[in-house]
């Protein structure tokens, strides 16, 4: 791919520069992909989109330099953010006041996670420095790739809103930890107070900006339609000023967005749905996240070893979602089947735990690269297969809308064959 690059640059000369040319053709032929999957073969389209990725990544293509930063950076936090954002706008803490084992399951999961993974990795010889920011990685799970299942099957129902509500949960504990982790990746002898405190300034700076966030957010939705394509830009507008601001003074910029979708929610609880435009220009962004996960993810250095490691990763990830889910259950008005779809479900690993895996990186230049070894593939895996898995939960649980079949290849239009 580099040598193709190479002839073209002696006789393209677009304005924008060759990269923008690339990056153009290769979201064109991942939206075309994943239509083409989910159309014919009945797989969410992020599943086309992260082959297309991940084909180019194996090829070698340069638009996509590892450890992230600048533009691609925060392409990538704005991504996560808009994303997280409306997944904390649709969680109503008076839920957890009348159903409280909801809560319990989160909890159970996450830190049944963190041990699980903790305990696989450093039982086969990885040291525990480096294990410990792979199982806090492990407990995030994928809001971005359950809500782009959960539309393509036209699921709702009591495990698809659960499962959403408890992969919000596990990503606001792995961002707030992880976070904090990431600067004391060079800090030795580590005392209690050590440890808590930047979890507070994280959490803290989180919070602070998600609120002013949400505030401005409620202000402007008292004298402006939801529906309006001006109230869609200020939204966008407003969460790329807060993950920026979040971000420089040294909170997440993830975790504030989402924080500020939780306490818009408090403050304007009537249901409140994104407007058409924002739906478009969310698809674009998450499509584009998508895409720049599987690129990178795909460069890492694959190795009998890492593969190893990766599917023990990834077998004890999945061993503690359902088992700290159907912990939790007693009380919680689920039943144990629905128990074990809402686990497989959370299965998803995609652009949250990258954005986690750049900070380590970022912050030790020998740990770093340690952690990426291992948690790259894991990524690249889990996107591509948790998004499969997670659609066969809802379908076996029964509420997709959408029938789990390849479609004929024919001439006929109707609107089911449309998205």
């Amino acid at each position: 791919m580099n040598e193709v690059m190479a002839i073209w640059a002696e006789w393209i000369k677009p304005s924008a520069g060759l990269p923008t040319v690339q990056w153009s053709m290769l979201l064109a032929v991942a939206a075309l992909t994943g239509h083409l999957v989910l159309r014919y073969a009945g797989i969410p389209k992020v599943v086309g989109y992260s082959a297309v990725g991940a084909f180019a990544g194996f090829a070698g293509f340069t638009g996509a330099a590892w450890p992230l930063q600048g533009t691609g950076l925060f392409l990538l936090e704005l991504g996560v953010a808009v994303v997280l954002f409306e997944a904390g706008g649709r969680i109503p803490l008076r839920w957890f006041r009348h159903n409280p084992m909801v809560l319990v399951q989160s909890l159970a999961e996450s830190a049944l996670t963190f041990f699980f993974v903790y305990w696989a990795l450093t039982f086969l010889g990885v040291r525990e420095i480096v294990a410990e920011p792979l199982a806090l990685l492990a407990m995030a799970a994928s809001p971005a790739v359950l809500s782009r299942v959960i539309m393509d099957t036209r699921a709702s129902g009591p495990v698809t809103e659960r499962a959403m509500v408890l992969s919000t949960l596990s990503t606001l504990y792995a961002l707030t930890f992880c976070s904090a982790r990431a600067g004391m990746m060079n800090t030795a002898d580590q005392s209690l107070t050590d440890t808590l405190y930047p979890v507070a300034v994280v959490l803290g700076l989180s919070v602070v900006v998600g609120a002013g966030l949400a505030l401005a957010l409620r202000s402007a939705l008292r004298v402006m339609s939801p529906t309006s394509e001006n109230t869609a830009i200020l939204l966008l507008a407003l969460i790329a000023a807060g993950a920026a601001l979040a971000a420089h003074f040294g909170g997440s910029a993830p975790l504030a967005a989402l924080l500020g979708g939780m306490m818009l929610k408090q403050l304007n609880p009537r249901p409140w749905s994104w407007p058409r435009q924002m739906g478009t220009a969310s698809a674009m962004l998450t499509m584009l996240m998508f895409v720049l996960v599987s690129v990178v993810a795909a460069q890492a250095d694959w190795s009998g070893q890492v593969v190893g490691l990766v599917l023990a990763l990834v077998a004890a990830r999945a061993l503690a979602k359902i088992s700290g889910v159907a912990l939790g259950n007693v009380g919680s008005g689920a039943s144990w089947k629905q128990a074990l779809w809402v686990g497989c479900a959370m299965s998803p690993m995609s652009s949250v735990a990258l954005l986690l895996v750049s900070q380590f990186v970022a912050a030790s230049a020998t740990l770093g690269p340690r952690i990426a070894s291992i948690a790259l593939p894991a990524i690249l895996l889990m996107e591509v297969l948790g998004a499969i898995l997670s659609t066969f939960a809802i379908h076996r649980a029964g509420e997709s809308s959408r029938p789990w079949a390849p479609r004929p290849f024919s001439n006929s239009s109707t609107g089911d064959l449309r998205e």
